[in-house]
């Protein structure tokens, strides 16, 4: 499949800022199953854009202005064409151990209620298989938490969204990884994109799920706000032990007062592959 994506992030200050850094991981790369046709990075202001690659291999970029401005805009947009993988993550850049993402970050802590669930579903799956017991875990977190975009924010941690009950996915990743990781399988954060069966093409952000290791596999993507395994409809863009280390968009300002903050993001199957 080949997807087409459009994605704005426009910053809006009440006062002109006099300056801002920003870090940007918003840029996908080749894998098996995904490669990249075009992609570009546009930036309302006149400034030098540096790349390179982050602790993890995710490309990252960033760039700072030094010039009073009261609104700063960052467009990304490009085509990737993807193939159905059944979820299984091949041929990515690995820098580390899968042991690494056994370590526990603040937004991926569990609590008491976390390891009860994950105790629980071992205990219902027999706890040996570790693939299977990925898949209960899929399928229960989905009946667990409700999506919802009104309770969390991007502070929000595992055990405060397991505890609402409700959550974005980013909340559900983050769920995910916490249970995963009390259950000793080795879970990561990955944010991208994903393209909608439903006809629905525009969306308030990018899209956040789970890839966990498993022996003889490797790295499989779970997608606890579908509860699916990655599929062709997935672009990957960033990995991070959670939701901060894989934030497209990161930064920091002097000055500004008030911030408002707009994301629009356009997901689509490209038109040439349609009329094919």
């Amino acid at each position: 499949m080949r997807i087409h994506i459009f994605h704005e992030t426009v910053y809006r200050y009440e006062a002109p800022l006099t300056r801002a850094i920003q870090v940007l991981r918003v840029t996908p790369r080749h894998h098996e199953g995904q490669y990249v046709v075009n992609w570009r990075i546009e930036i309302s202001e006149d400034c030098k854009l540096d790349a390179q690659e982050d602790a993890f291999g995710d490309i990252m970029h960033t760039f700072s202005v030094h010039e009073p401005l009261d609104a700063l805009s960052v467009v990304v947009a490009g085509e990737v064409e993807t193939q159905d993988t059944h979820g299984i993550v091949r041929n990515a850049v690995e820098r580390f151990p899968p042991s690494l993402f056994l370590r526990e970050t603040p937004l991926t802590q569990p609590d008491a209620a976390i390891q009860d669930f994950a105790r629980h579903l071992a205990e219902g799956n027999g706890g040996t298989d570790k693939l299977d017991l990925l898949h209960a875990l899929l399928g229960e977190l989905h009946r667990e938490v409700t999506y919802d975009t009104d309770p969390t924010h991007a502070a929000t941690t595992a055990a405060e969204a397991f505890a609402l009950r409700r959550g974005v996915c980013q909340d559900l990743a983050h769920i995910f990884i916490a249970t995963a990781r009390t259950l000793d399988i080795p879970a990561r954060y990955v944010g991208g994109y994903f393209r909608r069966s439903d006809g629905v093409t525009a969306q308030e952000a990018g899209h956040a799920w789970v890839e966990a290791f498993v022996p003889g596999l490797g790295w499989v993507g779970f997608d606890p706000a579908h509860a699916i395994c990655t599929t062709d409809a997935h672009v990957r863009v960033a990995i991070g032990l959670d939701y901060l280390g894989a934030a497209p968009v990161r930064g920091a300002r002097v000055g500004g007062g008030e911030e408002k903050l707009s994301v629009a993001v356009n997901v689509t199957q490209a038109a040439q592959q349609i009329q094919s």
